[in-house]
C-alpha cells in the first residue's frame, strides 16, 4: 500500500508505552511498521531514563537516523506528585530496575504522566494546526483516553501481550474470581469453562488483591478505561490465536486489529540466518558476551542439541530453585546457554557469587564445553536463530515466546509474574509447544525433574518431537501473517492497513 493511499505523510501519531522493557521493545518495532508503511509522523514519550533507554536503540542499530527521518523521542518530566511523605519528586523508573514489592513505585510515575502528557499533546496541535491522528497508549495508561479527547483526538490501546495472556491478565484484575472460588481451581470470566485456572497461577499479589490493595486500586480504573479507547491493537497474528482473539473481542467489545508478531527482521527471514550482523533491538542493552563468541560455541553443537535458558529483563528464580537447577542441567549432560543474574531477593545489577551455584560448576562447564553462562544479557535473538538451539527454557514473557515460536523452538516454561502463567497454560494446553517445569519464584524444583523434562524435551522423538513439529508449524503461521508478496498481503499487514484506515475515517468524518 503506498503512503498517498494512506494519507498525508504529515500526520502524526503519539505512543506512551509503559515503562518497562517487555513493552518499549514491542512500542519501538510498531513505530517503526507504522512509520514505514505510512511516512507518518511518530512521536515516543516517556520518562527520561526511559528515553535514553530507545535512544541508545536508535543510534547503535542499522539505522542510525531513525530518529531524524521521522520517529521522534519526547521526555516527559513527572510534575506535582510526591512519593508518601517523603517530599521528594517521583524518581525515574523503569520496571527492570524495581523489585516486584515496589512496583507501586512505578503506577505512581506512571499516573503522574498525565499533565505532561497533556502538554505535549496540545503542544502538537498549536504547532500543527491540528491535533494528532490518534494516540497509541498501554493498557496500563487508561487515563490517556480522556487525555486524547480532551485535546481533539481518539487514543487506541496496544496491548503488549498476547490475546490469550492479555485476557486472563485483564478480567483476573478486574474481577477477582478467587474471592469468590470454593476451591482452588476457578475460571476466569470471558474465557471458556474448558480453561480452568489453578490458584498458584497467580502471583501473590493477585491472591491478597481484595479490591481495596495498591494493585487493585491502580489496575482496575486503568484497564477499565482502555474499554473506552476507539480500538485495541494486539500483538499477536490471526492465525497463531484465532480462537483467542474472538473471546478478547466478545470480552472487550472494541475493534481489534492484530498487527504482530512485532520482531526483528531478521527472525521473519527464511534465509538461515549467517551471523554477519546483530539485530540490537533490546533497549538500550549490552550483552555480557560477545556475538562472536556466543556464535562460536553455539557452533560447536549439533542442530536442535542446545537448551537457552533465559528468565527475561526483570525476573530471576530464588538462590535454591537457581542451584537445583543446574543441577539438572549438569545431569541431563545436555549442551547449554544460560543467561544468569543474582537470584530473587538481591540486587539483580549486583556482582553474582559463585555460592550461588553448585561448588565448580561454572569451571566444569567452561572446560567439558557443556555449558556457557551469560551475565545479565545474551543475544537472545541471534541465539534463537542459530541451528543448534533446540529448546528455550523460558519465563515465558510475550516477547520470548514469539521470539522463540518464530524459529519454529520449542518451550519448557517456567513462568514467574504477570500475566507470564497465563502464556504458559496456552502454550501447553492450547499450542501444544510447551511443557511446564514449575512456575513462581516460591515453588520447590528439584534437580531430577529438571533433568527429567530437559531431556523429555531435547529428545527429537516422542513428545519432544512432537513439541517441535507443532512449534515449526507455528513459525510457519507467524511467517504467512506477515509476509506481503505482490498483490498478497498477511493477515498482520491487512490489520495494520486496515488500523490506518479506521483512524483516517475517523479523522476526515469529523
Amino acid at each position: 500500500m503506498s503512503e498517498r493511499s494512506l494519507g498525508s505523510s504529515s500526520e502524526h501519531i503519539v505512543m506512551l508505552p509503559m515503562m518497562a522493557q517487555g513493552h518499549l521493545i514491542p512500542f519501538l518495532a510498531l513505530a517503526r511498521k507504522i512509520h514505514q508503511r505510512t511516512g507518518f509522523n511518530i512521536t515516543i514519550a516517556s520518562t527520561p531514563l526511559n528515553i535514553q533507554y530507545l535512544r541508545s536503540t536508535f543510534y547503535k542499530d542499522s539505522t542510525p537516523a531513525t530518529e531524524c527521518s521521522g520517529i521522534h523521542l519526547a521526555e516527559l518530566i513527572p510534575f506535582g506528585r510526591i512519593v508518601d511523605q517523603s517530599k521528594l519528586p517521583i524518581p525515574d523508573r523503569n520496571a527492570e530496575n524495581l523489585p516486584l514489592d515496589q512496583m507501586e513505585e512505578l503506577f505512581s510515575l506512571t499516573i503522574s504522566l498525565q499533565a505532561p502528557f497533556h502538554r505535549l499533546l496540545s503542544d502538537i496541535k498549536e504547532k500543527e494546526g491540528r491535533p494528532p491522528l490518534c494516540t497509541i497508549s498501554d493498557i496500563f495508561m487508561g487515563w490517556a483516553v480522556e487525555v486524547a479527547k480532551s485535546v481533539g483526538t481518539i487514543n487506541i490501546t496496544f496491548t503488549t501481550t498476547g490475546a490469550y495472556g492479555g485476557l486472563a491478565y485483564f478480567s483476573l484484575w478486574l474481577n477477582l474470581p478467587h474471592l469468590r472460588a470454593d476451591s482452588e481451581e476457578l475460571t476466569i470470566p470471558g474465557l471458556p469453562d474448558r480453561c480452568r485456572f489453578h490458584i498458584s497461577q497467580f502471583h501473590k499479589f493477585v491472591r491478597m488483591a481484595d479490591g481495596s490493595d495498591p494493585c487493585s486500586r491502580f489496575l482496575q480504573p486503568q484497564i477499565s478505561q482502555t474499554f473506552q479507547s476507539f480500538g485495541y491493537l494486539c500483538h499477536t497474528a490471526e492465525e497463531v490465536e484465532p480462537l483467542a482473539l474472538e473471546w478478547l473481542r466478545n470480552y472487550i467489545k472494541l475493534p481489534i486489529w492484530a498487527i504482530g508478531p512485532l520482531l526483528p527482521p531478521v527472525m521473519l527471514n527464511k534465509s538461515p540466518y549467517s551471523g554477519s550482523s546483530m539485530s540490537k533491538h533490546r533497549a538500550g542493552k549490552q550483552p555480557g558476551i560477545s556475538l562472536e563468541r556466543c556464535i562460536e560455541w553455539l557452533d560447536l553443537h549439533c542442530p536442535d542439541s542446545v537448551l537457552y535458558v533465559s528468565f527475561g529483563s526483570q525476573n530471576t528464580i530464588s538462590p535454591s530453585q537457581m542451584m537445583e537447577l543446574a543441577k539438572g542441567l549438569e545431569e541431563s549432560r545436555n549442551p547449554f546457554i544460560w543467561v544468569i543474574r543474582p537470584p530473587f531477593g538481591f540486587d539483580m545489577k549486583g556482582e553474582f557469587k559463585a555460592e550461588w551455584l553448585p561448588e565448580g560448576f561454572e569451571e566444569r562447564m567452561s572446560e567439558s564445553k557443556q555449558g556457557l553462562l551469560v551475565r545479565k544479557w545474551a543475544p537472545q535473538v541471534e541465539t534463537l536463530l542459530h541451528k543448534s538451539t533446540g529448546a528455550f527454557l523460558s519465563h515465558c514473557g510475550w516477547n520470548s515466546v514469539l521470539e522463540s515460536l518464530s524459529q519454529g523452538v520449542p518451550i519448557i516454561g517456567w513462568p514467574l509474574v504477570g500475566e507470564q502463567p497465563f502464556n504458559s497454560k496456552m502454550l501447553v494446553e492450547e499450542m501444544g509447544v510447551s511443557v511446564e517445569l514449575t512456575r513462581g519464584h516460591d515453588s520447590t524444583i528439584e534437580a531430577k525433574e529438571a533433568k527429567k523434562v530437559i531431556e523429555m524435551v531435547m529428545n527429537k522423538k516422542g513428545k519432544g518431537g512432537e513439541m517441535r513439529k507443532k512449534a515449526v508449524e507455528i513459525a510457519e503461521k507467524i511467517r504467512a501473517a506477515v509476509t506481503e508478496e505482490g498483490e498478497r498481503k498477511g493477515s498482520s499487514i491487512t490489520a495494520l492497513d486496515d488500523f490506518i484506515s479506521a483512524v483516517l475515517t475517523k479523522r476526515f468524518s469529523e
